[in-house]
């Protein structure tokens, strides 16, 4: 049952209503998602709402908690002498569970040990904070969502509290994302995650310390054994199967002549082969009309196994995959079908016994390799095909190993098949899969209108004195940690480990983010706009440990929320695929978020069409990553016409200072010169304005000495010195 078919007053009160019974475990019991702000936080509110968390945990939800440290007057005056804020909080919390001795509480603290430690429940501390003075965090909202997306905020003076719920009097207001609140529900949305991830104004968010957790844990002996019961509670999802399924061409779809030519030129190599398709261009439906093909010319039998590298990608595939009248297995850690191993095994079990003639079993490249899933899938001796979706991933050692020789059909899907320095992965997918049944280009499908046009500017950004002196100490140490074999470079693990500090190093130049800022000026009004940042920390030059820094993804959104007054949200790795939903939703309609600060989110298959305008303040080396990035970004969506690219270009210093630089310090920052010529020019090359780029790539070769040659060389080296 979803929100929508449950009745929600638009008020409660706590002395008219029973707002535990009315309102939390109804609610709870169909959700995913309890989110909750609270100025006062009490382990014995969730023991009061327990049965509907029972509901909630039932469904593979998590909770997420914002709480007040209790503070006594010793603490604030710690803080007020300098003492570390993080610390005397730590310290007052210990003291608060310190003191409780009771049975009835010590099995309240049992209960949220619990929940911590199976990661269902997650606490972080807010506080107020100016200089060394500390004011109490006293926000009281709550949002509650289900997995279909539709969510409930609720807001008014009630604390997490049992007193609370039954002795004070108090008061909530209700909006429902479904109705004509849905701006309102957003908005509280929003305010949430800002605060959970450290990034709203004059608020400072801290984790749940260990140390308090260790202390948790301390009144919770039989957490192992309360865990196993709470696991067996779990209810059971059965798995939507059909006995005799078919599976057909859904009547919305319309198959391209080039889809066509693919799986006409895969049957005439038995059904083995790759699909070397760009970004946007419909990969996952050419494999799926092929399955659907190779269902029919197999007498109407097939196995199917689909692997995707990540989560949400299997998440999309299967939005896919029922369109075609297959109902999955969907087997990964996270898996809302609880029993997926069983259910793949009885499906093996039963399709090897002509039992059942088609299923599809869905999961991730580490669900996959994993034995339980191994001792299955080599079970399946014909009539199977194996699909891996992104498939440049399974030629790393660790899943090139576990290929199964076993199934006959075969098919690979990626926007880039060749691994960057890896020929014997490339050739290893190149053995198993075979040949390419279809090369489908960015080029390919601009020109045929499949993906969108686009303006490509390449922004200059240089690196200081102390990035170019550390990017200088790594090369060099670079030079020494590589060998060679015969014409073939060999990197250690630790010339492995120095690639990755120095690209660092050029994705956090300091003057990425006042050259962001001069570029934004024009389109701070504007919507539709992606800032992709790296993985990486921007350093203090003025700090005296020059290790640590603060996250670029930070400093970006300060900068554009804070500083530039924007509709700012941000989209990682830590949104579940509900809060990834209900995000790209509201940037595509634009007035609620304007821009999107990412990391990794192009590299990961996530779809954002509505993506007009991207600044590319980290860019690769590698061409599968950034011919994947561009691709995501010209995807097409209603309005939009074409797309703007601003690459952000790190080079070693401006060319007009070549003549005060040392030859030494020039020969050793000329490979980075031409990685970044190399990216400029396959970019420009396809763009809509290429002489505007061109010209400064001359620039950028004469003044650096750099030849034809000296590119293609590169090309060939990648990544190295």
């Amino acid at each position: 049952m979803g929100f929508e078919d449950i009745t929600i007053k638009n008020e409660y009160r706590s002395l008219i209503d029973d707002v535990v019974k009315d309102f939390y475990v109804p609610l709870l019991k169909n959700a995913v998602l309890y989110q909750r702000a609270v100025g006062f936080f009490s382990s014995s509110a969730l023991v009061m709402i327990s049965k509907g968390i029972e509901g909630l945990v039932q469904n593979g939800g998590t909770i997420q908690i914002i709480a007040s440290p209790k503070l006594s007057s010793s603490d604030i005056e710690e803080i007020r002498k300098g003492y570390e804020v993080r610390r005397v909080i730590e310290k007052s919390l210990i003291r608060e569970l310190g003191e409780i001795d009771s049975p009835v509480e010590l099995e309240k603290l049992s209960y949220i040990a619990r929940l911590v430690a199976d990661g269902i429940l997650d606490i972080k501390i807010a506080f107020l904070t100016t200089k060394n003075e500390i004011a109490m965090y006293h926000e009281k909202m709550g949002l509650i969502t289900d997995n279909e997306g539709n969510t409930v905020a609720f807001s008014g003076s009630m604390n997490e509290s049992e007193n609370a719920f039954k002795g004070n009097y108090e008061s909530f207001d209700t909006f429902c994302s479904w109705t004509n609140d849905c701006e309102r529900v957003f908005k509280k949305q929003m305010a949430f995650k800002a605060i959970w991830e450290d990034y709203e104004p004059g608020i400072e968010t801290l984790d749940f310390p260990v140390a308090v957790k260790q202390r948790l844990y301390e009144y919770n002996a039989d957490l192992r054994k309360c865990n196993s019961k709470a696991n067996d509670s779990i209810t059971e999802i059965q798995l939507e199967s059909k006995e005799k399924g078919e599976i057909y061409l859904p009547e919305d779809f319309n198959i391209r002549e080039y889809q066509c030519n693919a799986i006409q030129t895969w049957e005439s190599r038995g059904f083995c082969g790759i699909y070397d398709m760009a970004t946007g261009t419909g990969k996952t439906l050419t494999a799926l009309a092929s399955v659907e093909y190779l269902f029919r010319k197999n007498n109407n039998r097939l196995a199917i196994v689909i692997v995707c590298p990540y989560q949400h990608l299997v998440e999309q595939w299967v939005e896919d995959i029922v369109r075609f009248g297959i109902y999955p297995i969907i087997g990964y850690s996270a898996s809302s079908q609880k029993n997926w191993k069983k259910n793949l095994k009885q499906a093996v079990r039963s399709f090897n016994l002509k039992v059942l003639d088609t299923f599809c079993f869905v999961t991730t490249n580490a669900s996959f390799v994993t034995k339980k899933v191994q001792e299955q899938i080599i079970q399946l001796n014909e009539d199977a095909l194996f699909i891996v979706d992104e498939a440049h991933n399974m030629g790393a050692a660790n899943y090139r190993k576990c290929l199964p020789e076993n199934i006959e059909f075969r098919l690979a899907l990626s926007a880039t098949i060749d691994r960057h320095n890896d020929d014997i992965g490339t050739e290893a997918l190149a053995s198993y899969f075979g040949d390419k049944c279809i090369e489908y280009s960015l080029k390919n499908a601009i020109e045929n209108q499949m993906l969108t046009r686009y303006f490509y500017y390449p922004v200059l950004t240089y690196l200081d004195e102390d990035e170019l002196e550390e990017y200088l100490d790594l090369t060099h140490q670079l030079a020494t940690a590589i060998s060679k074999k015969g014409r073939e470079l060999v990197l250690s693990e630790y010339a492995k480990q120095l690639l990755i500090k120095r690209s660092r190093v050029i994705a956090g130049a300091r003057s990425k983010l006042p050259e962001l800022k001069k570029q934004m000026e024009t389109y701070k009004d504007d919507k539709h706009i992606l800032v992709y940042c790296g993985a990486t920390t921007i350093k203090d030059a003025d700090a005296e440990d020059m290790d640590f820094g603060t996250r670029q993804i930070d400093l970006v959104t300060n900068l554009l929320g804070n500083e530039m007054g924007m509709r700012v949200g941000r989209f990682t790795s830590q949104e579940s695929a509900q809060e990834r939903a209900q995000i790209r939703t509201a940037f595509a309609d634009g007035e609620m978020l304007q821009a999107l600060v990412a990391i990794k989110c192009l590299d990961e298959g996530v779809n954002i069409p509505s993506i007009k305008t991207a600044f590319i303040l980290a860019s690769s080396t590698n061409p599968k990553e950034y011919i994947q990035r561009r691709g995501r970004v010209l995807r097409k969506f209603p309005g939009k016409n074409y797309a703007v690219i601003f690459d952000f270009i790190t080079l070693p210093f401006p060319v007009d200072t070549l003549s005060f630089q040392r030859d030494e310090v020039i020969n050793s920052t000329k490979g980075l010169v031409k990685r970044e010529i190399i990216r400029m020019l396959d970019f420009a090359e396809i763009a809509e304005n290429p002489s505007e780029t061109y010209d400064l790539i001359y620039d950028l070769k004469h003044g650096f000495g750099i030849t034809e040659d000296d590119l293609k060389e590169e090309e060939v080296k990648g990544n190295v010195v």
